[in-house]
């Protein structure tokens, strides 16, 4: 099944009108580019977002050129219709917003925020079944807990995302030069 046009055409023109901000209009589609936090920072700026996801097969051509500002995908794998998709969109757009989280200062230090995975975290208690908090997290060296915190967001990542690690270096050699 693929969307026509002039019924796509149509329902975003009805919700346009309805709206004071013409929107951004994102297709889902696995053609589109991957989703990162970098854009969801990007369209957590924006006043209006209409998100058009297909069934199928997807849209007739002419949606994707005549309307589409900016086509996401969820990764290189294929779902049967982009429900799913939209609601990743939503969720991480959504949490981005001041007060969604209730501090605002919640996105700031988690994965992806600055290009590194987020470090290890721990609850309560102390030790499980031979397992320890690490000493640093204990001691109330603010400064110490910081560093120990980015050296393990430093080798998390270098270990399961060598992709982040080579970006992340990158772009650590470029504010050097």
């Amino acid at each position: 099944m693929v969307m026509t046009c002039q019924t796509v055409f149509d329902a975003v023109a009805d919700v346009r009108k309805q709206s004071q901000s013409p929107g951004k209009v994102i297709m889902l589609t696995p053609q589109g580019q991957p989703l990162s936090q970098s854009i969801a920072r990007e369209l957590s700026s924006q006043d209006h977002l209409i998100l058009l996801a297909g069934r199928y097969e997807g849209f007739d051509e002419r949606i994707r050129t005549g309307l589409v500002d900016m086509e996401i995908s969820l990764g290189d794998f294929v779902l049967s219709g982009g429900e799913i998709a939209a609601m990743a969109v939503c969720d991480s757009v959504i949490r981005l917003l001041p007060g969604a989280l209730g501090k605002d200062a919640s996105t700031v230090e988690e994965s992806f925020s600055d290009g590194l995975l987020e470090y290890p975290q721990y609850t309560r208690p102390q030790s499980y079944e031979g397992m320890e908090v690490p000493e640093v997290l204990l001691s109330g060296h603010h400064a110490k807990i910081v560093e120990w915190r980015l050296e393990q967001s430093r080798q998390r990542t270098k270990e399961r995302r060598p992709d982040l690690w080579e970006a992340y270096c990158k772009e650590l050699k470029n504010k050097d030069e």
